[in-house]
């Protein structure tokens, strides 16, 4: 990590027409990142996820390997919420030469955590998802999926796994709980972060987002945990 700060330092001084602001970076990502915010970038340094370089008066630079990095860790963290300890320790394998399996790349349907920035419309997520008309509309009957005018890779992962669920005889009313568990997760969640989020300063309201995403993913390898030792007493 230190020898990639170093790379980022020496590029500021020989090439810095190819270095970007903060406000450049911000304009580059937000069409796919709307809650990116220049305090979030400087929360990700503050964590060690990323090495902007700085000028002589001290201000931030990044490069497209920066870019690059920064785009990596937003979807990782936008589409499978892994907390910034895993995605750390990922990039960490990365910048030793390693070849670590992406954390959280196999999701249900095939869909990766590479693919953004699509927007679908109802019959683009009927069609590529497989689902008929009607489970759509029974999953937002059931509050697992939302209606919008625009749906991203999460709502087609989500209704190609309902697919697959319906095949066995389980519908989307079967699973209200499910909405119930995340409303009761989120009270928890909101419960945890009181306490930061009542400070009203832009460096807090950035902590608040990452922390949030930090125990959404510790909560999901909780009931992951709790569901497959649940399935060794049905096969064992």
């Amino acid at each position: 990590m230190a020898s990639a700060a170093s790379s980022s330092s020496a590029s500021a001084q020989s090439a810095p027409a190819s270095l970007l602001g903060i406000g450049q970076v911000l304009a580059k990502l937000t069409p796919d990142f709307p809650d990116l915010t220049p305090s979030k970038l400087r929360f990700l340094e503050e964590r060690g996820l990323v090495h902007p370089a700085r000028t002589q008066s001290g201000y931030r630079k990044f490069s497209q390997n920066d870019l690059s990095r920064l785009r990596l860790i937003l979807t990782m963290q936008r589409d499978c919420y892994l907390p910034l300890a895993v995605i750390k320790d990922y990039l960490a394998d990365v910048d030793a030469g390693l070849n670590p399996p992406m954390p959280g790349a196999a999701l249900p349907g095939g869909a990766s955590i590479l693919q953004t920035g699509r927007r679908l419309s109802r019959d683009d997520l009927t069609r590529e998802s497989g689902a008929s008309p009607m489970l759509v509309q029974d999953a937002f009957t059931a509050g697992v999926l939302a209606p919008a005018d625009a749906y991203g890779e999460d709502s087609l992962v989500v209704l190609r796994a309902l697919v697959e669920l319906q095949r066995s005889g389980i519908e989307p009313r079967h699973l209200r709980g499910f909405r119930q568990a995340t409303e009761r997760e989120l009270g928890l969640i909101e419960s945890a972060l009181m306490p930061v989020a009542r400070r009203r300063d832009p460096s807090s309201r950035a902590k608040v987002a990452e922390m949030a995403m930090e125990i959404a993913g510790q909560l999901e390898v909780v009931r992951s945990s709790l569901i497959r030792s649940a399935l060794s007493r049905i096969a064992p």
